[in-house]
């Protein structure tokens, strides 16, 4: 007798089952058609404009890097529960991994892949030509002039 029989009566049933439940949500299934059937639901109120929002790329990098990283953080706690089996070729490899991405890191750092919102050395700059710009107004005497019928 072959031994696979149960598994191929359990996938029997569970295919005459699926089948079941999808018919009867089909015959006994409300069919109406109001203002927001057809919409996603978003808590009752109908939604307005697209859905389709434009990401920076700046998100998808971000998102890359907390992967990476994450990544990084389950070898290396992985590395840790077997110290004792690998010993010191384990440490030597497990340092060089995160050397590498040590090097990763900065080079994207370097390249201003972290970088959000505004630069903050343009707007020291632009803050001291401000400041520069009103005390050089403010030190220039007024002339007032008097006119005398």
């Amino acid at each position: 007798m072959n031994p696979s029989w149960p598994f191929l009566v359990f996938g029997g049933i569970v295919i005459i089952l699926v089948a079941a439940i999808l018919g009867l949500s089909y015959i006994l299934g409300q069919r109406h058609k109001d203002r927001a059937t057809g919409e996603a639901y978003e808590a009752g109120i109908l939604s307005t404009g697209s859905a389709r929002l434009r990401f920076p790329s700046q998100f998808y990098l971000v998102a890359m890097l907390f992967v990476i990283f994450d990544i990084e953080t389950v070898f290396v706690i992985s590395w840790a529960i077997a110290f004792g089996e690998l010993g010191w070729p384990g440490f030597i490899g497990v340092s060089v991994f995160i050397l590498i991405l040590l090097v990763v890191l900065i080079y994207e750092w370097r390249n201003g892949a972290l970088d959000f919102g505004p630069d903050g050395k343009k707007i020291l700059k632009a803050y001291w030509k401000m400041r520069k710009e009103k005390t050089s107004q403010t030190i220039q005497p007024q002339s007032h002039e008097v006119v005398v019928n």
